[in-house]
């Protein structure tokens, strides 16, 4: 068995783990100071929406060209007056994409287009986007996930608890908030692949979340009949139990939309990749985090608040203290016995069979007596 194995193992049995749930309150921190500066980032840069979304054009030339994507970028933010984003694509083709850019406006910067390509105008062909169909886009997404939220958590307090429902809202709006906010901070563009990767990372998130719930909840089974453990004890040890799993699911998530980001997208320069690539990424690592690290911490802290379980916690700490107080009591003893049992002679007889050494003598004395007739 390799050492990830006999680790999860070994953790899965309670004999190792790491104390998470005592320690929730460092995790919490640092889940607000990243959500944080996930908001001011989102605050401060904005999202840098897509011509989906905003509305604008979209040039794309039908021959190789030999202009750079530098000039082209150049001379198309001239005509038109706003930020271009140009792209090649196979065979050296070309596309570009301007937002917020009017019907007149795109006749324009087509014309300058074709001119610095040296082509003729019908040789680029021309889509023009208007905001109403982005902004119908767009309420589509929010009613989306709306609805999946509100499934989700009918689902969690059904087959679970509305705690546990709870919590796992939290981590799902958590992690929304961090990957939309380093889309901020990033810069890049929004565009429908953005939401489907938005959409997509809630399951994974989802999906620890609720592996370690199901853990809890047959660990937690019949709770209150035992005085061994508090809740927040078999919360931290169903995490431990799931912790490798969780991590074994991330890393294999995470590898081939790595490929996309940082080699499709980063090497290969296919921009379009990192618009549903970076949702991906940053959704899986923050869904992995935030099932460890908020969900389940979370859930203890609501439920160590009920009754039933603030009198357990008490009955535990109390049997704790009494064990405790009883093994300091017998450490006390054991050195008086033995100073009892030094001071005693060597040939002294065991307690309780005082004689026993006499016991052959006696009998001899006796014997003359006792003849058999």
């Amino acid at each position: 068995m390799s050492r990830l194995g006999s680790l999860g193992a070994r953790l899965y049995r309670g004999e190792v783990g790491y104390d998470f749930v005592a320690k929730r309150k460092i995790w919490y921190g640092i889940s607000i100071l990243i959500t944080i500066t996930a908001i001011v980032g989102l605050a401060v840069r904005g999202l840098n929406m897509g011509i989906e979304f905003s509305g604008g054009a979209i040039f794309n030339t039908t021959d190789k060209t030999s202009v750079s994507v530098q000039t082209v970028k150049e001379t198309v933010e001239t005509a038109s007056g706003h930020t271009a984003i140009v792209q090649k694509t196979g065979e050296g083709k070309l596309r570009v994409q301007v937002s917020e850019l009017t019907a007149e406006k795109s006749r324009t910067t087509q014309e300058a287009l074709a001119k610095k390509l040296g082509v003729p105008t019908d040789k680029i062909n021309t889509d023009i986007v208007g905001p109403s169909w982005g902004e119908e886009i767009a309420n589509k997404a929010w009613t989306g996930l709306a609805v999946f939220m509100v499934l989700v958590v009918i689902y969690l307090a059904i087959a679970f608890e509305w705690r546990m429902a709870l919590a796992a809202l939290v981590a799902l709006i958590h992690d929304l908030t961090i990957t939309v906010g380093i889309y901020a901070l990033v810069g890049f563009e929004v565009t429908p692949g953005t939401v489907i990767g938005l959409l997509t990372i809630l399951g994974y998130s989802l999906y620890d979340t609720v592996v370690v719930f199901d853990g809890l909840k047959e660990s937690a089974k019949d709770i209150t009949k035992q005085t061994r453990w508090t809740y927040s004890e078999i919360a931290n040890r169903s995490l431990n139990g799931t912790l490798v799993r969780s991590i074994n699911t991330t890393v294999v998530a995470l590898l081939p939309v790595a490929g996309l980001l940082f080699i499709g997208g980063g090497f290969l320069g296919a921009g379009m990749l990192n618009d549903i690539s970076l949702a991906l990424f940053v959704g899986l690592a923050a869904g992995a985090y935030s099932s460890i690290f908020i969900a389940t911490p979370l859930v203890a802290d609501l439920k160590e608040r009920d009754p039933q379980m603030k009198a357990l916690t008490r009955r535990v700490h109390a049997k704790r203290a009494a064990q405790a107080a009883k093994a300091d009591s017998a450490q006390d003893e054991q050195p008086q016995d033995a100073d009892e049992a030094e001071d005693e002679p060597q040939d002294a007889s065991p307690a309780g069979v005082v004689g026993q050494r006499r016991q052959p003598a006696s009998r001899n004395r006796g014997g003359r007596g006792g003849k058999r007739r």
